[in-house]
This record gives structure tokens, sequence and C-alpha cells, in this order.
């Protein structure tokens, strides 16, 4: 009797921790988060100097389009100046970033393939400005972001600041549709967090840190943009979500390379968790504790419990018929999802059912995720997410 009140425990677990993380914990930022007001804006008299990074790698395609946008910026020229980060790319990365020297834009290439961080951390040695800004290669930026992201410095209690993801589409597939939904979502969070006090992660896509909380030898194997915030916080400073600075990003049409991302993305950030484990501490932390442990720990903790609901089911199933039937359910919508990743590498998914795979193959990377980062395997070396560059730029004369 004993065990099967367990198995119960187990196969309600990744329900309740769900409801907890992705209802009750944004419920609460709002019952307790400063009232929304427009306030009044800092402004800086003299716009700080901006170092701004793209790490790459065999990014030929896209990276004239990107550095185009970043020029089109609406910030003082003599105040920016841009530095691609190549990964030892084999292609034409590297002269496409020499033709825009010129331009202001400066090249750091890397020996041998190393990693994002690895690259991020030797930028280390070359920065001289005052804000360092890291994008992707493959996103774009609305022309006012900038300007908008590095105004929040302006208060000197904020020491990271994180755009506003927008995804959006590419290439007219549906296959990967859930992801907008699961972005805006995220997105609404980071300003009722920003509200409460601080955010608890970056948007790797497009984020900022002062100078002084640019760590150099930030482990390579870790997750720069996640810990950024925690960085900021042990050191006093707050993170925020600059809701103006909107960043476009487009959908990976291919499910299949979005869940290995995902497991990267997963383990990565377990493993950046555990090295900065004493933020969670909530005698010494409090809220930003509190928002850590509700918003990461919580959240990823629900793809854990999964796996204990299989066992709880499994257990169940011997004495009882449902637990029987909602196994076999568990058991089919896994084949089935492993069937529509595959199929929609050809094909178009149907936008009925974009929306679920997406959401069981998240979670089916989740539990990847936490077994890589649990055996302690090195997560394989970055390979940058291929999109399709939404927004044309003309190159600058």
């Amino acid at each position: 009797m004993m065990l099967n009140e367990i198995a119960l425990g187990f196969v309600v677990s990744p329900v309740a921790m769900l409801s907890y993380a992705y209802v009750a914990y944004p419920a609460l930022l709002r019952v307790f988060a400063r009232p929304q007001t427009p306030g009044r804006v800092l402004e800086y008299e003299t716009w700080p100097r901006v170092l701004i990074t793209v790490p790459v790698y065999n990014e030929e395609r896209n990276l004239a389009e990107v550095l185009d946008a970043l020029l089109a910026q609406d910030y003082p020229p003599e105040k920016r100046r841009i530095l691609v980060i190549s990964d030892a790319s084999t292609d034409r990365t590297d002269a496409i970033a020499r033709e825009y020297e010129q331009h202001g834009v400066a090249l750091l290439r890397l020996p041998r393939r190393a990693g994002k961080t690895a690259g991020e951390n030797a930028a280390d040695h070359v920065v001289r400005e005052e804000i360092i800004v890291n994008t992707d290669a493959t996103v774009r930026l609305a022309p006012s972001a900038l300007r908008k992201l590095v105004q929040a410095f302006a208060d000197p209690t904020i020491g990271v600041a994180s755009g506003r993801d927008v995804s959006v589409g590419a290439q007219g597939t549906d296959a990967n549709r859930g992801e907008s939904g699961y972005v805006g979502y995220e997105m609404w969070v980071r300003r009722l967090e920003t509200r409460f006090g601080s955010i608890v992660g970056a948007s790797g896509c497009f984020y900022a840190t002062r100078r002084h909380l640019y760590d150099g030898r930030f482990p390579e194997g870790l997750s720069r943009d996640f810990a950024s915030a925690l960085i900021a916080r042990k050191a006093g400073y707050r993170a925020v979500s600059v809701e103006d600075a909107v960043c476009v990003v487009p959908r990976t049409t291919a499910l299949r390379a979005e869940f290995r991302r995902k497991v990267r993305t997963m383990a990565r950030g377990l493993q950046t968790l555990w090295y900065m484990r004493s933020l969670m501490n909530p005698i010494r932390y409090g809220r930003f504790a509190f928002s850590l442990i509700s918003h990461k720990l919580c959240r990823w903790a629900v793809s854990l419990c999964l796996v204990l609901a299989v066992v709880g089911l499994g257990i169940l199933s011997v004495t009882q018929p449902l637990a029987r039937i909602l196994l076999g359910g568990v058991v089919a919508a896994g084949i089935a999802t492993i069937a529509a990743m595959r199929w929609s590498e050809t094909r178009r998914l149907p936008s009925y059912l974009s929306v679920p795979v997406f959401g069981i193959a998240s979670f089916a990377a989740g539990v990847a995720g936490w077994f890589r980062a649990l055996s302690g395997r090195k997560s394989a070396m970055w390979e940058p997410t291929r999109r399709v560059a939404p927004l044309p730029t003309s190159r600058p004369s």
C-alpha cells in the first residue's frame, strides 16, 4: 500500500511542479512586484562607449547582413565598436569581417575551435569600453534597440540589461510554432521579475553587462548569458529586461535541431546553476534566491519529475488499469513526437500539432539535459543555431 502511495506521488509530481513554476510563480510575482508606472527615464548626458561582440562560426551567409544592421543602429558611431569573434571559422567569415574594418569592425580569430564562451573570454583582453553588448549573428535588432538597452545603465543599480526577444516564423513553416508562444511567455515573466527586483538570466541573443562584471576567466563549458545576471547580483547589482530593446529571433525550422539545442542549453544551464549555487541561499539573497529557485530550478525540475511519473505509472500499472492506459498514452505520445520531428524535416507540420509536439519535445530535451548534466559529460562543441535572417538591411557606404 505504501508503495502505491509513493508511486501516486511520483505521478502527480510533474503536474504540481509545472503548476507552481509556470502558473503560481508568475502569479506571486504579479502580487508582490512593484506597480508598473511610467516613472522618470534616466538619461545619459554623454553616451558610454560600447563594445558589441558577435561570436560566429562559419556565418558567411549572415555576417554581412548582421554587421549592416549593427552599423545602422541609432547610437553615436564614435561611441560604438564591433568585435567579430570567429571560432576558427573555415569559410569566408573572417574575410567578410575584414571588409568592414573601415566601418569600425574588428576581428578576433581563435586559433582553434573552442566554443562561444572561450571566444568571449578571449575578448576580455581587448575590451576598453564601459559596456559590453553580446549579440548573435542570426538575429536582428530594432533600429533603436542598442540605445534602449544601453540607456538602462544610466541607473547605477543595474549591472546587466537584457533585450526583449520576439520569435518569428521563417521559411513558411509551422514545425516549431510553439517556440514563439514560449518566448512570449518567457518575456512576460522577465517583465514581472524586473518589477520584482531582478531577472535571473539574460537573453543570449542580445544582452549587455558592465565592463567590471565581465569575467574573462569564466568556465568555458557554462552559460555566460544565464550566469551574467547571477554575477551581477553577487556584486550587488540588478539585472533587468528592457522592453523597448527588441531583438527579432527567427524560429529554427527543424524540430530535431531545436531538440538538440535545448538539450545543450539545459545541460549547460544546470551546470551553471550548480557552479553558482550560492545564489540560491534565501537568507543571503532573499528575493533573488526565490526567483532563481522558482524560475530555473523548479521549471527544470518538471522534466526530472516526468521520469518519476513514468516510474510511478509503471508501479501502479501492475494493479491499476487506468495506470496502464496512461502509461500507454505516454509511450504513444513519445513515439508520435519522434515521428513528427522526423516528418517535419521534409514537409510542413500541421499547425494543430506544432504546439503539443513542441511541448513534448521540450520536456524530453529537459530529461536528456538532466542526464547529461548529472553524468558530468561536457556539452558538445558550440554549434550556432542556423536561422534565417528576417530583416533586410543596406550596406553602409
